[in-house]
């Protein structure tokens, strides 16, 4: 390695130099607001766009008439309602979601919002302990997903990573993902353009086993401040009560085992207008008339009739565990037979 000697007035102008930099380096770090600060993207963009969690509350999701925004409260009832209900009837709704930290991970799905010129990294798709390699049913990337995003459950489960382009209505979605150097490895990936109503790929999966996109069907603290989730709450069933079939807009099927009374991915239930929900929170009756209105939609396998969201310090857990108190009976089947 070669070495340089500067002379004395050199070195003195390249020490204040260095100075400066690293002082106008940690001023922008200490920004919240900033493309790395909580809920931002990348520290090490290359703009000065500002991105915070809540800006993805001011960007639509999908187009107007995309099935992410139906409003299904008056849809017909499934013919096999009865029968595919009297399976779920004594499950409770638990909330997968929440503040602090459950076995070492926040507790959820966490995304960031990130800017329109986020650097977009690439991605090796592979196989490993946690699973198969689908890189042949996901987007090539590059994706715009900063390497210091969160992962889900801090690197346990799932792993899945998301980030939202506020900018461009670009939604990225890894599944069990980890950096390795300057790129990322997952198992799948997606790409969604939000400014558009098209589907994946007919058979293709996702960043989510039925093939759907994560993020719009999250439970997310900024709509409790805003009043209003407007979408479908995404949801999990075991594998005996998921139908192996799938409808729009779902695209993948997994090898479960429910029989003809069971539901398809991409299927929506949606709890009963008649459930009074005046004796809860304000918080939970947000929560309680979108399941009204959007209904939930079976995305992944999981346990019975747990609803996603994003981790939140604001959330109250004591006060979630209340919609514990739903049951699989409290709810009626969409029409998709």
């Amino acid at each position: 390695m070669k070495t340089f000697i500067l002379p004395v007035k050199a070195a003195t102008a390249f020490v204040f130099l260095v100075l400066l930099a690293s002082s106008c380096k940690k001023e922008n770090n200490d920004n919240d607001n900033n493309t790395g600060g909580p809920g931002g993207g990348d520290s090490t963009g290359t703009t000065n766009c500002t991105a915070k969690k809540a800006d993805a509350e001011n960007i639509a999701i999908f187009p107007a008439d995309n099935a992410w925004n139906k409003d299904i409260s008056q849809s017909p009832v499934d013919p096999y309602n009865s029968q595919i209900i009297a399976a779920l009837g004594s499950y409770s709704v638990k909330a997968d979601f929440g503040s602090g930290l459950w076995e070492g991970g926040p507790i959820g799905i966490p995304y960031v919002v990130v800017c329109g010129s986020q650097t977009k990294y690439p991605v090796t798709f592979r196989a490993n302990s946690t699973d198969k390699n689908y890189g042949n049913e996901s987007d090539p990337g590059p994706y715009a997903i900063p390497l210091n995003a969160p992962i889900e459950g801090n690197g346990v489960g799932d792993k899945h990573v998301i980030a939202v382009d506020k900018e461009n209505r670009i939604l990225y979605e890894l599944y069990n993902a980890t950096v390795n150097n300057n790129r990322w490895e997952a198992s799948s990936g997606a790409i969604f353009d939000l400014k558009t109503n098209a589907l994946r790929t007919e058979g293709w999966t996702s960043a989510d086993a039925a093939g759907l996109p994560i993020f719009p069907g999250l439970v997310r603290y900024d709509e409790i401040v805003k009043g209003e989730i407007d979408h479908p709450i995404r949801f999990t069933l075991t594998k005996p009560n998921v139908k192996p079939a799938y409808i729009a807009p779902a695209r993948h099927l997994v090898n479960s085992t429910g029989g003809q009374y069971s539901l398809p991915f991409g299927a929506r239930i949606r709890l009963k207008s008649s459930f009074d929900i005046s004796s809860y929170s304000a918080t939970n009756q947000v929560i309680l008339k979108a399941m009204k209105k959007y209904g939930l939609i079976l995305a992944d396998i999981g346990s019975n009739l747990y609803i996603t969201g994003a981790p939140d310090e604001r959330w109250n857990n004591d006060d979630l565990q209340q919609l514990g108190k739903v049951k699989g009976s409290d709810f009626e089947v969409v029409k998709f037979n």
